[in-house]
């Protein structure tokens, strides 16, 4: 019996498009944090590399951090699958877009870096 359900799961999976993947388990104040460190921590000059939204203090910024992260999940699950393979690529070519108009190279590091402080304690 449990061998029937372990496949029935893998084909609802398979049959949903969904993808299993390790960047796309990352819990969203694990990756937040992540963000914030990968971004400069708190001598940037963009805390969590918020550019585009007015924000006053750390703490709204970190809000409009989690809610990018939070509405990118939704976007990545409705359409960003299909031209990305995992939640933080999609992710990056939203937040981090590597070639911007204000990338000087570095974008190409993102997703390493924030994988990189998610392990890190």
């Amino acid at each position: 019996m449990k061998i029937l359900n372990v496949l029935l799961f893998v084909a609802v999976i398979i049959l949903c498009g969904m993808k299993v993947s390790g960047a796309d388990e990352i819990d969203d104040v694990k990756l937040c944090n992540a963000i914030y460190k990968a971004e400069g921590g708190a001598k940037a000059q963009y805390l969590y590399g918020i550019r585009s939204v007015k924000y006053d203090t750390p703490e709204e910024a970190r809000r409009i951090c989690m809610n990018t992260i939070r509405n990118n999940r939704k976007r990545y699950a409705d359409y960003g699958y299909k031209t990305h393979g995992t939640y933080l690529e999609f992710l990056q070519s939203r937040y981090c877009p590597i070639g911007c108009d204000n990338d000087r190279g570095e974008n190409r590091f993102w997703i390493k870096n924030v994988k990189y402080f998610q392990g890190a304690k």
